[in-house]
Protein backbone atom coordinates (compact mmCIF):
# COMPACT_ATOMS: atom_id res chain seq x y z
CA UNK A 1 0.00 0.00 0.00
CA UNK A 2 1.49 2.96 -1.12
CA UNK A 3 1.37 6.31 0.67
CA UNK A 4 -1.52 8.15 -1.60
CA UNK A 5 -3.85 4.53 -0.77
CA UNK A 6 -2.67 5.29 2.72
CA UNK A 7 -3.67 8.82 2.58
CA UNK A 8 -7.34 8.22 1.01
CA UNK A 9 -7.59 5.76 3.39
CA UNK A 10 -7.32 7.62 6.54
CA UNK A 11 -9.06 10.24 5.17
CA UNK A 12 -12.25 7.70 4.67
CA UNK A 13 -12.08 6.93 8.21
CA UNK A 14 -11.72 10.37 9.22
CA UNK A 15 -15.07 11.00 7.57
CA UNK A 16 -16.58 7.91 8.41
CA UNK A 17 -16.26 8.99 12.54
CA UNK A 18 -16.89 12.75 11.61
CA UNK A 19 -20.47 11.55 10.29
CA UNK A 20 -21.06 9.23 13.82
CA UNK A 21 -20.37 12.11 15.87
CA UNK A 22 -22.76 14.52 13.60
CA UNK A 23 -25.23 11.99 14.02
CA UNK A 24 -24.80 11.50 17.71
CA UNK A 25 -24.71 15.67 18.11
CA UNK A 26 -28.23 15.78 16.40
CA UNK A 27 -29.50 12.80 18.72
CA UNK A 28 -28.22 14.38 21.68
CA UNK A 29 -29.79 17.92 20.31
CA UNK A 30 -33.10 16.38 19.26
CA UNK A 31 -33.90 14.12 22.48
CA UNK A 32 -32.67 17.42 24.53
CA UNK A 33 -35.49 18.89 22.66
CA UNK A 34 -37.90 16.34 22.83
CA UNK A 35 -37.34 15.82 26.93
CA UNK A 36 -37.48 19.45 27.19
CA UNK A 37 -41.09 19.83 25.31
CA UNK A 38 -42.37 17.00 27.06
CA UNK A 39 -41.56 18.57 30.71
CA UNK A 40 -43.08 21.66 29.28
CA UNK A 41 -46.54 19.82 28.17
CA UNK A 42 -46.15 17.65 31.18
CA UNK A 43 -50.24 17.25 32.58
CA UNK A 44 -50.12 15.57 36.39
CA UNK A 45 -53.47 14.39 35.38
CA UNK A 46 -52.01 12.85 32.01
CA UNK A 47 -48.40 12.03 33.31
CA UNK A 48 -47.08 10.40 30.14
CA UNK A 49 -43.35 10.70 29.45
CA UNK A 50 -43.51 10.53 25.31
CA UNK A 51 -39.94 11.80 24.17
CA UNK A 52 -38.33 7.98 24.49
CA UNK A 53 -40.78 6.69 22.17
CA UNK A 54 -39.01 8.42 19.23
CA UNK A 55 -35.72 8.67 20.23
CA UNK A 56 -35.39 4.69 21.26
CA UNK A 57 -35.77 3.32 17.41
CA UNK A 58 -33.20 6.41 16.75
CA UNK A 59 -30.63 5.27 19.18
CA UNK A 60 -30.81 2.00 18.09
CA UNK A 61 -29.75 3.60 14.45
CA UNK A 62 -26.98 4.89 16.23
CA UNK A 63 -25.97 1.78 18.16
CA UNK A 64 -26.00 0.21 15.10
CA UNK A 65 -24.20 3.58 12.90
CA UNK A 66 -21.26 3.28 16.32
CA UNK A 67 -20.60 -0.48 15.77
CA UNK A 68 -20.50 -0.20 11.94
CA UNK A 69 -17.65 2.72 12.57
CA UNK A 70 -15.85 1.32 15.32
CA UNK A 71 -16.50 -1.93 16.03
CA UNK A 72 -18.15 -4.48 19.00
CA UNK A 73 -16.12 -3.04 21.91
CA UNK A 74 -13.77 -6.17 22.55
CA UNK A 75 -14.59 -7.81 19.89
CA UNK A 76 -12.94 -7.54 16.26
CA UNK A 77 -15.97 -8.01 14.53
CA UNK A 78 -17.04 -5.65 12.17
CA UNK A 79 -14.09 -3.66 13.04
CA UNK A 80 -12.02 -1.70 10.28
CA UNK A 81 -8.79 -4.65 11.02
CA UNK A 82 -11.60 -7.67 10.21
CA UNK A 83 -12.80 -6.38 7.49
CA UNK A 84 -9.44 -5.89 5.88
CA UNK A 85 -8.82 -9.35 6.63
CA UNK A 86 -11.83 -10.61 5.55
CA UNK A 87 -11.63 -8.89 2.19
CA UNK A 88 -8.16 -10.23 1.66
CA UNK A 89 -9.81 -13.84 2.46
CA UNK A 90 -11.99 -13.23 -0.11
CA UNK A 91 -9.65 -12.21 -2.58
CA UNK A 92 -7.24 -15.15 -1.93
CA UNK A 93 -10.21 -17.18 -2.14
CA UNK A 94 -11.44 -15.18 -5.96
CA UNK A 95 -7.77 -15.40 -6.99
CA UNK A 96 -7.53 -19.06 -6.64
CA UNK A 97 -11.06 -20.21 -7.98
CA UNK A 98 -10.10 -18.55 -11.14
CA UNK A 99 -6.78 -19.88 -11.51
CA UNK A 100 -8.30 -23.32 -10.78
CA UNK A 101 -6.42 -24.21 -7.71
CA UNK A 102 -9.68 -23.75 -5.62
CA UNK A 103 -10.30 -27.99 -5.15
CA UNK A 104 -13.39 -29.60 -4.27
CA UNK A 105 -12.95 -31.80 -1.90
CA UNK A 106 -13.33 -35.58 -3.16
CA UNK A 107 -16.52 -36.71 -0.77
CA UNK A 108 -18.25 -33.81 -2.67
CA UNK A 109 -16.90 -34.58 -6.62
CA UNK A 110 -18.90 -37.17 -8.30
CA UNK A 111 -17.95 -39.27 -11.47
CA UNK A 112 -20.64 -39.07 -14.27
CA UNK A 113 -21.50 -42.10 -15.84
CA UNK A 114 -21.56 -40.90 -19.29
CA UNK A 115 -22.71 -44.23 -21.05
CA UNK A 116 -26.73 -43.46 -21.19
CA UNK A 117 -25.50 -40.21 -23.38
CA UNK A 118 -23.33 -42.52 -25.38
CA UNK A 119 -26.05 -44.93 -26.13
CA UNK A 120 -28.51 -42.11 -27.05
CA UNK A 121 -26.12 -40.78 -29.41
CA UNK A 122 -25.73 -44.31 -31.33
CA UNK A 123 -29.30 -43.84 -31.37
CA UNK A 124 -29.82 -41.34 -33.32
CA UNK A 125 -26.73 -40.64 -35.21
CA UNK A 126 -28.52 -38.40 -37.57
CA UNK A 127 -28.06 -35.57 -35.00
CA UNK A 128 -25.04 -33.19 -35.68
CA UNK A 129 -22.62 -32.23 -32.73
CA UNK A 130 -24.59 -28.95 -32.54
CA UNK A 131 -27.91 -30.27 -32.28
CA UNK A 132 -26.92 -31.88 -28.85
CA UNK A 133 -27.32 -29.90 -25.87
Amino acid sequence: MNEQEILNQAKKRVKAKKGFFGHLSAFIAVGAFFLAMNLLTYDPKDPTIWFFFPMLPWGIGLLIHYFAIFGLPGNRALSQKWEEEELAREMDRLRRKHQGRLDAPQEETEVLNLEELEKEKEKRSNWSEEDLV
